[in-house]
């Protein structure tokens, strides 16, 4: 009886895991393919706003450029189940750099641009941190979980102890 009750333990986990994973990485594909498509098809605009940024405004048109085209490839990765962490790491790692922007931003800037993208720009610049934080917070969750044997429990059985 103990081990039927282990199992169905194990298999709600694996189930639990799979789930978050697989919904993550969804989330954050449809985030970056979004906020892609949103920055190209609206270039020029996004390369103005980001003209309007001190230190950054000579580099415009390669960011314009390079920003959504790294959010393509990187929901490429994301895809690709054999290069799915590696995706959720870069994920995450882009969302961070774009959170330090954010912050930076609202320390030193008099003027504060939004070119995120889609319905995203009508959050305020607080939601937009805490927004990212949370997707930053999922891609690492998942990806760690990903990492982790398909056949681990995450929690310690009472019988052996073991992982």
């Amino acid at each position: 009886m103990y081990s039927q009750t282990a199992a169905t333990k194990a298999k709600a986990t694996s189930i639990a895991r799979t789930t978050l994973i697989t919904g993550t990485t969804l989330a954050c594909i449809f985030l970056f393919v979004y906020t892609a498509q949103a920055k190209l098809l609206e270039r020029e605009s996004f390369q103005d706003s980001m003209q309007a940024i001190l230190y950054i405004e000579r580099y415009a048109e390669t960011i314009s450029w390079l920003v959504p085209i790294t959010e393509l490839c990187i929901a490429l990765l994301l895809i690709v189940p054999g290069t799915q962490r590696l995706g959720l790491l870069l994920f995450a790692a882009v969302m961070a750099m774009f959170t330090l922007y954010i912050a930076s931003m609202l320390l030193w800037a008099e003027k504060l641009p939004c070119s995120c993208g889609g319905a995203i720009e009508n959050l305020s610049w607080n939601q937009h941190i805490w927004f990212n934080l949370g997707f930053i917070a999922l891609a690492i969750v998942a990806a760690w979980l990903k990492k982790q044997p398909k056949n681990s429990s995450l929690i310690k059985s009472k019988n052996n102890g073991k992982i």
